[in-house]
């Protein structure tokens, strides 16, 4: 693993928003950044394929070890949301299925799990579309550690029902313009290439129709199928939060409610005490830890809130508005590099399947002014 210098191409901003990233940065500040990438060597984009199917398998054993145990309320999710947790859980409804390991990573060791983004991850369309893009007009020799944009269709063809009979809406918060917006418009460019009608609709434009007990659209229609770009745990804490739970015999949401299971850092202490010692695993509790480690609010986004300790001082922290909900203590893991580019991995899934991965790079803690950077493996 090596970070090496590049000459960014000209007018790449262009071709960037050709592609769909039509929010590659802020504030004077790329998030898209070309000035550099990682190259991988083989044998390690192999061990970190094998570590990202390797975690999605502890997270099915912790998954079903939560339902045994009766955990869940120990997650703060809302009891109303229990039974219908289960149902999915068990029934399999259909989706994606897809989520995104952020790892540390050094080239030396193994692949550590920092947390899993499986409700609504985001990086999708750097990962699949713009870093391969970039790659071939700048390394088309080399290779890339990315099936995402086929494994998507491929994904969105099986679970599609008979075209003609059904459309699927995306859903994301109105007025959110950056990542959110990107990632719906291209999920929903996946689904047309499957062969899928689909509608975009903002959040608030749901409609609740009280005759049918069902989701419809501003035309009225009933939404049979629903793609969210918003957090489950809000969804649930919203005014129409419990006619969602009433519509999921009637609507398929994608991802499914299930989702609150492992998208919580609750399910971190629980993978490490199921598999104490795991080579991909960080050694994680819901209890105050000595030594050197990291305090995460459970629900915490775009790395909101976390605190790292070193010596018993807390040596770096971001502010947020997580925490109420409690905290885990993961042990620290030292990213490699210094300054902003120390690199976190995020390594795809799609139908539980490795898919491709996207490189963010920041100071010690990883939040939303992340660059992007690029890989390639030769």
């Amino acid at each position: 693993m090596e970070r090496i210098a590049c000459t960014p191409r000209p007018h790449w901003q262009a071709r960037v928003e050709h592609l769909g990233l039509v929010w590659h940065g802020a504030d004077a500040q790329p998030y898209w950044d070309e000035s550099a990438c990682y190259r991988f060597s083989p044998d390690e984009i192999a061990e970190i394929e094998q570590a990202t199917a390797e975690l999605y398998r502890l997270f099915l054993a912790a998954g079903q070890h939560v339902l045994d145990q009766n955990l869940l309320g120990s997650f703060g999710i809302p009891d109303f949301c229990h039974q219908a947790i289960r149902e999915a859980w068990d029934g399999e409804p259909a989706a994606l299925n897809y989520g995104r390991f952020d790892l540390g990573y050094d080239g030396a060791g193994p692949p550590k799990l920092f947390e899993f983004n499986c409700d609504t991850p985001t990086s999708l369309l750097e990962a699949s579309v713009i870093q391969w893009d970039w790659k071939e007009a700048v390394f088309p020799a080399a290779d890339q550690f990315n099936s995402l944009h086929e494994r998507l269709v491929d994904r969105w063809r099986a679970i599609a029902p008979p075209r003609g009979t059904s459309m699927l809406h995306l859903t994301y918060v109105d007025g959110n313009m950056g990542e959110d917006a990107v990632t719906v418009a291209y999920m929903a460019d996946t689904a047309r290439e499957a062969g899928i009608d689909t509608q975009l609709i903002q959040t608030q434009q749901l409609g609740w129709d009280h005759q049918r007990r069902r989701f419809v659209d501003l035309d009225n229609r009933p939404i049979d199928a629903l793609f969210h770009l918003y957090p489950w745990e809000w969804i649930v804490h919203e005014p129409f939060g419990r006619e969602v739970v009433e519509s999921l015999s009637s609507t398929l949401w994608i991802e499914p409610i299930w989702k609150m299971i492992w998208s919580n850092k609750a399910i971190l202490p629980i993978l490490w005490d199921l598999f104490p010692g795991h080579p991909n695993l960080l050694e994680t509790s819901r209890l105050a830890m000595t030594g050197d480690h990291v305090v995460k609010p459970l629900l915490s986004r775009e790395g909101a809130n976390i605190r790292l300790v070193q010596d018993g001082e807390t040596v770096a922290q971001s502010g947020g508005d997580y925490g109420e909900e409690g905290f885990i203590y993961q042990r620290l893991y030292t990213l490699p590099g210094a300054g902003d580019r120390r690199p976190v991995l995020g390594s795809w899934v799609v139908d539980g399947d490795p898919a491709g991965m996207g490189i963010r790079e920041d100071g010690p803690i990883t939040g939303n002014a992340a660059r992007f950077v690029p890989h390639i493996i030769g």
